[in-house]
């Protein structure tokens, strides 16, 4: 079905406000639109004074005093997976959009899928645009960095990770980064559990993203420092069918004397409590519940308690430690700054 001319520029201009400044093909891909409409919309939006256009990119015209022409420009480049994956990475982009423009700072924003090779490109554009440094979250997996990373280490500009920690002995750990403690954000979790008398907690955790990996084996460093009987992980792997699974495991765990669990993510948690109470099981009366993300934790029935990563902090901390590093260059050590979860209590766990 199409769209409206007026309806498609106003979903244009919600979301340049939002992110500040994002280049046409990605605001295209996020509207699921063809580009060469976007691009129609953007020119009519643009002579009307409502948008301001440079290098490809948009952006909204700032109504007091614009961009100061002597401005460092900075590409942020994020991910885009899933509905959870892309609210998370809006706050990390609100808060490095704040920083910049506190900062005075120009922010032009690449938006890049899991495919190989994307990040690369997306680099590659932002600099043709005229970043003078970058703020990358490349598709990583794992610790292990193949040849086809080296990229990083040799970009003509200085460069910081964003939620990411390169391997040691690796070039990319050369690099800055600024990242959340996912560890300590698991630890978080499973320490309020045992404290409410549960030994045992179950962890239901994709494994799709860096920071499900992350969870994964920060679950099983928390249950041995807390002394903590692990149990399997049950994996989420396809999203359509991942809540009936996962409400089912939960079930089984909970017939072996389960009665806590652990959830990666939010889009996951928030649809357990009714398939569980049609298995009969109430949350939190027969299973207390965590949720890890806090995208939109506190909006289910019950709410629930939810390890919230500093996102918007990541965000802010990752442009401060870019400018700094375009001030100062090699004369500034190299930052590994992690930032830590905070965790959110409400009413899915009882006791709280």
């Amino acid at each position: 079905m199409s769209i409206a001319a007026d309806e498609r520029r106003t979903r244009i201009l919600e979301i340049v406000r939002k992110l500040g400044t994002v280049r046409v093909t990605d605001l295209a891909a996020r509207l699921d639109l063809p580009a060469v409409t976007v691009r129609r919309d953007v020119a009519a939006l643009a002579e009307a004074g409502r948008l301001r256009r440079a290098h490809g990119s948009v952006s909204v015209p700032d109504e007091r005093s614009g961009t100061p022409a002597d401005a460092r420009t900075l590409g942020l480049i994020v991910p885009t997976v899933s509905h959870t994956v892309s609210q998370y990475f809006d706050e990390v982009i609100a808060g490095a959009r704040a920083a910049a423009a506190d900062a005075g700072a120009h922010l032009v924003l690449g938006i890049s899928s899991y495919d190989p090779g994307a990040d690369r490109a997306q680099a590659e554009q932002l600099l043709r645009s005229g970043a003078e440094g970058l703020m990358l979250t490349p598709n990583w997996m794992s610790r292990a960095e193949p040849e086809d990373r080296r990229w990083l280490h040799e970009l003509p500009v200085p460069a910081v990770l964003v939620e990411r920690r390169a391997a040691a002995g690796t070039p990319a750990a050369e690099l800055d980064s600024v990242s959340s403690d996912h560890h300590h954000g698991v630890l978080l979790a499973l320490r309020h559990l045992a404290a409410l008398d549960h030994l045992t907690v179950a962890l239901a955790a994709r494994r799709d993203t860096w920071t499900a990996l992350r969870v994964r084996s920060g679950y099983a460093e928390a249950c041995e420092l807390l002394e903590l009987t692990p149990q399997p992980v049950i994996d989420i792997d396809d999203p359509a069918t991942a809540p009936e699974l996962v409400s089912r495991s939960l079930a089984e765990a909970a017939d072996r004397g389960v009665r806590a669990a652990l959830v990666h993510n939010d889009q996951d948690a928030i649809q357990l409590p009714a398939l569980l109470r049609a298995r009969g099981l109430s949350v939190p009366e027969d299973l207390a519940l965590i949720s890890y993300d806090d995208v939109f934790a506190a909006l289910g029935a019950p709410p629930l308690t939810a390890v919230a990563p500093p996102k918007r902090a990541v965000g802010a901390a990752a442009v401060d430690l870019l400018l700094r590093r375009l001030r100062h260059g090699d004369t500034l050590p190299v930052h590994r700054i992690e930032l830590l979860p905070e965790l959110k209590v409400r009413s899915s766990c009882g006791g709280d």
